[in-house]
């Protein structure tokens, strides 16, 4: 691993851009786990007996 002490602008930005990708990619896995698991139940989620 690189020292983030001594690393470069370039360096800097392109760890920030790799970071910012792979937080975009778990925002859209969740949404889509989401997306899936209401699908799944369907419309029936709100009239399940107490």
């Amino acid at each position: 691993m690189s020292d983030p002490a001594r690393e470069t602008d370039v360096e800097a930005r392109a760890r920030r851009g790799r970071n910012i990708a792979l937080a975009l990619g778990l925002v859209i896995f969740v949404i889509l786990v989401f997306v899936v698991t209401i699908v799944k139940l369907g419309g029936n989620v709100a009239n399940r007996p107490l």
